[in-house]
């Protein structure tokens, strides 16, 4: 098997200390399968060609260029020499800033994960002892690096041998979550609807397994085009029905407690009618003494 092929190679530098090192993209969207456009007519691949919006022109290669929209339908036009003196040259190094908590990242700035490993075997030393450092205290590195043009910021990490490196969205990517969340009411919620939750929430307690994780739709698809391709006929799974009535969770967990304390009384019940009937059974039965007078 051909070794992977970096997505950039530079320095990661710390101070005094630093080692070459490759980044390697961690995901990948090779095994989706993906369609082309095709003309049904001939069996041809389609090409996208683009039109001018106004005139139905098609319009070549030359006559492309890049505009930002001012106002409604007014372009600035960006000439790329223009844009070249705006973008950012990597130096091929990372740089990196500080060190923080991992638990203080918010997940919702993480974007693009990396591997990151020695290149070559000249920095292996200087790699370990940034990478075990980390490991130590438990903390994650904050750097900056230049990708295509851009500079990001990415969150270093110690994994197995080598480093996991995040990219991170800028906060002006990132939605406030209070236009969101605002208009959520806040019921009240007993402890005794909370605790019967966490019951539910333990009775579906694991851990975080990956390899369980089945894309149903992705295997699915895959079938459909074998059997395409096979010549067989393809039919449309029946569809399951879904259910009418819409069960509320608050009203089903107040069911279920209603059920529960239901049972526990009855349990209660039952345990102490017998000692009752007992008690019963001898105020009315005649003593020894009663049938030796009588």
């Amino acid at each position: 098997m051909a070794a992977p092929r970096a997505y950039w190679k530079g320095t990661l530098k710390l101070s005094l200390v630093s080692c070459p090192v490759a980044l390697y993209p961690a995901s990948t969207t090779v095994e989706k399968t993906r369609f082309h456009m095709i003309n049904r007519e001939t069996g041809n691949r389609l090409k996208q060609q683009m039109v001018d919006t106004e005139t139905g022109d098609v319009v070549e290669g030359d006559q492309k260029g890049r505009g930002y929209e001012v106002t409604k339908g007014k372009y600035v036009e960006i000439e790329k020499d223009e844009l070249d003196a705006v973008q950012i040259e990597s130096n091929h190094t990372i740089d990196i800033d500080s060190f923080v908590p991992e638990g203080e990242i918010d997940k919702r700035y993480l974007d693009h994960p990396y591997y990151i490993s020695p290149d070559g075997k000249a920095g292996v030393d200087a790699f370990a002892v940034i990478r075990d450092a980390m490991k130590d205290q438990d903390r994650v590195a904050l750097a900056r690096i230049v990708l295509t043009n851009r500079e990001h910021v990415i969150a270093i990490e110690p994994l197995d041998k080598g480093m996991l490196g995040t990219t991170l969205r800028y906060p002006y990517e990132v939605r406030d979550a209070g236009d969101y969340f605002d208009d959520i009411k806040s019921p009240k919620v007993t402890k005794d609807m909370v605790e019967f939750a966490g019951h539910i929430l333990d009775s579906k307690a694991a851990h975080f397994d990956p390899s369980k994780f089945k894309d149903e739709y992705e295997t699915a698809l895959k079938a459909l085009v074998r059997r395409k391709a096979a010549g067989k006929p393809i039919k449309a799974a029946a569809r399951e029905e879904k259910p009418s009535n819409v069960v509320n969770l608050m009203d089903a967990l107040k069911q279920s407690l209603k059920d529960r304390k239901g049972g526990a009384r009855r349990s209660r019940s039952s345990a102490r009618r017998p000692a009752a009937h007992r008690a019963a059974k001898k105020a009315h039965r005649p003593s020894a003494r009663s049938r030796k007078a009588g």
